[in-house]
């Protein structure tokens, strides 16, 4: 429902002091909801109008649970649209309401802004509309169970896309011309067969035989988009390409949220935070306001709060560059007192700020601007898991291996990067993929039902290659048995060993 008059006049004030600020957003359009349908909302993923799936169920049965028994609660919800949309939940109380207003408002501003969300479609809305009537109509054309079975196929890939690709041409356009021999010209007729003997026309066709021959193997360079690979090669029926393409443009479309996912709660919680302890707090309500602030904020033991890190590090940043902590100067001086009072008065920290919300991700904001000082005061950690003690233990405080272990979890959100090989593995069409390996093998239970579902919107064998324990390994289905296979006896038919896929 719309607002009611006095969180309209709230929402006019929030909006007013964030343009002061400089935030720059959408049209901001705000709607009050209870419990129940903040619960159906969030489970939809922010879309109620999304395609009918039992994982929307299932998300929303879990939410329902979690807040009757008080184990967690959704203050609001704000969608990457233009104009964006935010939910208020309707029991809050008011000093509530505003800390959401304010904390929306920095989210709409990092939705606009950021480079990593400008390949995002900004009607969302529709479009979730529209796949929701696609899918509705496939159901309506083949049956309820068999789309459904087809989409918890295609959901269990979706995380198998290339999420830097909106913005890197990785693929050279296909020509679509046939080749033909090329012919010397002559201006003389009667000249031809003296110019272009067919001793030599024949070796120019036989030439474009054996590179179309060479042409059997493809992709030309590994594709990490394994779902657009499926689309262009994948033997589909037209229903099954579109709802395929219908995941991959919502994966798509959330995988922005999941890289900047530090900086843009961080952001958000920055400006709640300057919005109401500077303009929009009112005196009785300082105690309820501090006490759900530091709620948001917390750091857990042993876990990471994407609020807490992003607020303080876009803290940090502020206070650097306002007294100058920056360059070669500043980064020479290898004496504590000196840098502790270092102070140029520069006032470059907010300037500087809304240019780190513009330029990058959660990768490179951490990589650029964690520092060794900024991990000693905010106590930062890598933990462990100790056999001999059965308890988890502090493995070291090094700041190089912090940051190491922090950028190792948020690279590709911690999944695993596959990428397809080759569509003609061994010229029999069997899908060879691979998989990036990173220190860390894949779970087995993971990787068999995966290779399932490609292996059944291929058509064909699939095959993995990667390393499990140590030893270059490539896994096969065919639809019905895995094969297992040392990668350095590739082609040897003799070490070839079947498993059940219950021991893989």
């Amino acid at each position: 429902m719309n607002l009611p008059p006095m969180y309209a006049k709230m929402q006019a004030k929030i909006e007013a002091h964030a343009r002061d600020y400089g935030l720059d957003f959408f049209e901001t359009i705000f709607e009050m909801v209870d419990y129940d349908q903040m619960n159906e909302i969030a489970a939809y993923g922010g879309f109620p109008t999304r395609y009918p799936h039992w994982r929307f169920g299932m998300e929303y049965e879990q939410l329902s649970k979690r807040y009757a028994y008080g184990l967690s609660k959704i203050y609001e919800m704000v969608i990457n649209n233009n104009p964006c949309y935010a939910y208020l939940l309707e029991a809050n109380e008011p000093v509530d309401q505003k800390i959401v207003m304010a904390h929306v408002y920095g989210h709409c501003d990092f939705f606009k802004n950021n480079q990593w969300f400008t390949h995002t479609s900004r009607k969302m809305m529709d479009d979730m509309a529209n796949h929701g009537t696609r899918v509705r109509r496939y159901i309506d054309r083949v049956g309820f169970d068999v789309v459904e079975e087809f989409i918890d196929r295609c959901l269990s890939l979706e995380n198998l896309i290339d999420r830097h690709s909106p913005f890197i041409r990785r693929r050279r356009p296909e020509s679509t011309e046939e080749k033909t021999v090329k012919l010397l010209k002559t201006e003389h007729q009667y000249m031809d067969s003296f110019i272009n003997p067919a001793e030599f026309v024949k070796s120019q066709e036989d030439k474009l035989k054996a590179e179309a021959l060479q042409k059997t193997h493809f992709p030309d360079q590994p594709e990490k988009d394994v779902l657009l690979f499926l689309m262009d090669h994948a033997p589909l029926q037209a229903w099954q390409r579109d709802i395929l393409s219908i995941i991959r443009e919502e994966a798509y479309y959330y995988s922005p949220q999941g890289m900047t996912k530090i900086m843009n709660e961080g952001w958000a919680s920055y400006w709640h935070s300057k919005i109401m302890t500077e303009k929009a707090l009112q005196d009785s309500e300082v105690v309820d306001y501090a006490d759900h602030h530091s709620g948001t904020v917390a750091q857990q033991p042993g876990s990471l709060n994407p609020y807490k890190l992003g607020i303080e590090l876009y803290k940090n940043i502020e206070d650097r560059w306002n007294k100058g902590k920056f360059g070669k100067e500043y980064d020479e001086c290898d004496d504590y007192k000196t840098k502790q009072a270092w102070n140029k008065d520069l006032g470059l920290g907010r300037q500087k700020i809304f240019e780190v919300r513009r330029n990058y991700n959660d990768v490179t904001f951490i990589d650029t601007f964690l520092t060794e000082e900024f991990c000693v005061e905010n106590k930062m950690f890598v933990y462990g898991f100790n056999r001999r003690t059965g308890q988890y233990e502090i493995n070291t405080r090094m700041f190089p291996e912090v940051k190491k272990k922090l950028l190792f979890q948020l690279t590709n959100w911690g999944q695993p990067i596959i990428q397809v090989i080759d569509g003609n593995f061994e010229n029999r069409g069997e899908l060879l993929l691979d998989h990036l390996h990173e220190g860390i093998d894949l779970q087995p239970n993971y990787t068999v039902e995966t290779m399932k579902n490609l292996q059944v919107l291929w058509g064909r064998p699939v095959a993995l290659r990667t390393i499990m324990d140590g030893q270059g390994k490539i896994y096969r289905f065919d639809g019905t048995e895995f094969k297992e296979q040392n990668t350095d006896t590739v082609g040897n038919s003799t070490s070839v060993t079947a498993v059940a896929s219950s021991d893989i």
